[in-house]
């Protein structure tokens, strides 16, 4: 039941339709008995500013942010905490009481998550990692590698000059995706950072046969959970991590400063987004 005290959270992007995190976050509010409510928004490119900015004072208490405006929810944040700051991205934004927007960046505790659940014993420290993407998921994901010591962040994209303004934030080497083999040759793993698969977008074209065999490939989409690059990976015998995981992963730090509580750790909200996804 929603009351005049209801707290109020959601998540931003375009496209949203696809979201599972209204899915988890509620499934959460539910179990652990709070007067909360998660929604999905939809917000044009230029609508986004004044959106988040009519948001200021806490009628709504948070929002994630996904793609294609965490780079912007940074630049639109008053102050931004080390992780936020460091990705030069935000996928978190919350509203305090006086007005004020503070950022942060929980993609990176979602990846990190992910590859321990999916891929026991992977070491970010053993070697160099290819992230496919410049936008504000690869900014984080970069983040999140660098900071658990990963000696080298490769950053592949189609325009070079923008993977450049990762490697100069963050350290690595940038790469044209016509290089994406020279990228994967040593890499330890190949992560997919582009909106590539995700509601109806183009399928990424890269040579992951050029991965080591040892190589844990991941894909930040997860509609489909097996997408066409997970796919590939695995017929090439190559573990994999799946996007729903990196999802959950993130999406436990943001109820966190959400609602002032972790979410309770006996609902499968893994299982729910799944039965979701199936019935679609």
């Amino acid at each position: 039941m929603i009351s005049g005290a209801t707290l109020l959270a959601g998540v931003v992007g375009n496209p949203i339709a696809h979201s599972m995190s209204p899915i988890l976050h509620n499934a959460w509010l539910a179990a652990a008995g709070i007067d909360g409510v998660y929604a999905p928004f939809r917000v044009t490119e230029e609508r986004f500013a004044s959106f988040v900015d009519g948001l200021r004072g806490g009628s709504v208490r948070g929002l994630n942010v996904t793609i294609p405006f965490k780079e912007r929810a940074l630049s639109l944040a008053d102050r931004a905490g080390d992780r936020a700051t460091m990705a030069g991205a935000a996928n978190v934004l919350v509203f305090e009481a006086d007005g004020t927007i503070v950022a942060d960046n929980t993609d990176g505790l979602g990846l990190l998550a992910a590859f321990a659940e999916q891929a026991p014993g992977f070491d970010p420290k053993a070697g160099p990692v290819a992230i496919l993407g410049a936008g504000g998921g690869a900014r984080g994901a970069a983040a999140a590698f660098t900071a658990a010591g990963c000696r080298e962040v490769r950053i592949v994209n189609r325009t070079q000059a923008r993977a450049q303004a990762i490697t100069d934030l963050l350290g690595g080497e940038a790469f044209g995706l016509h290089r994406a083999a020279a990228a994967f040759e040593d890499a330890i793993a190949v992560v997919n950072a582009t909106s590539a698969g995700l509601a109806g977008e183009g399928q990424l074209d890269v040579p992951l046969e050029a991965t080591p065999a040892a190589c844990v490939v991941m894909d930040m989409v997860y509609k489909p959970l097996v997408t066409p690059f997970l796919a590939r990976a695995r017929a090439l015998e190559r573990r994999t991590v799946d996007g729903l995981a990196m999802l959950v992963g993130q999406a436990i730090p943001s109820f966190e400063a959400f609602y002032g509580q972790p979410p309770p750790a006996d609902v499968d909200v893994r299982a729910l987004a799944l039965k979701r996804l199936e019935a679609r």
